[in-house]
């Protein structure tokens, strides 16, 4: 587990499914928002949520968070299109409403940078959000993460086309913080 002082992050188990997939996925405005992808129904079970345990490939690493003060779940957090070639990866990060302004976004986005440049040996990471979505936006900013960009109009979402904002971290401009245990 990579733990932080709020929230440790560690590898998805199959008990994590079901409170995924009805507190993230099946709230269809939070998840439109959070997924480039069209929601569609899908059942927890079965093998087909997206929450499901998958076999470790080299383009993704997902993890489980969980508050470090009582063990409970408290959402999920990926690096994803991970390019090993220009060691390069986005970050994602979902938690559970009940987790929500607890101050585990910005922990989580240091966990997954600790993860990304010194487990991984990335040289960048990305952010891919919708503009409106200041959480992710304070939480990158507060890791680190630059504005980097407006794609103007580029996600739809419930019916709309919103601006999604791009944001960079170099590992040269990352301040490990003191939070992350090693």
């Amino acid at each position: 587990m990579i733990q932080g002082t709020l929230a440790g992050l560690r590898a998805r188990h199959a008990d994590d499914v079901a409170v995924l997939h009805a507190e993230l996925y099946e709230d269809v405005a939070t998840r439109s928002r959070a997924d480039s992808r069209p929601w569609r129904p899908l059942a927890a079970s079965g093998g087909h949520s997206p929450y499901e345990p998958a076999a470790p490939a080299d383009d993704a690493a997902v993890f489980s968070v969980v508050d470090r003060a009582t063990g409970e779940l408290a959402g999920e957090a990926l690096l994803w299109g991970i390019d090993t070639h220009n060691r390069c990866a986005h970050l994602g990060i979902s938690l559970r409403p009940g987790s929500r302004g607890r101050g585990f976004g910005a922990e989580v986005v240091q966990l997954l940078c600790h993860y990304g440049f010194t487990v991984r040996g990335l040289h960048r990471l990305q952010v891919d959000t919708l503009a409106d979505n200041g959480a992710m936006i304070g939480a990158a900013t507060r890791a680190g993460f630059t504005l980097e960009g407006t794609l103007r109009r580029s996600a739809w979402v419930s019916g709309a086309f919103v601006d999604e904002v791009v944001l960079g971290l170099p590992v040269e401009e990352w301040k490990q913080q003191a939070h992350v245990q090693q």
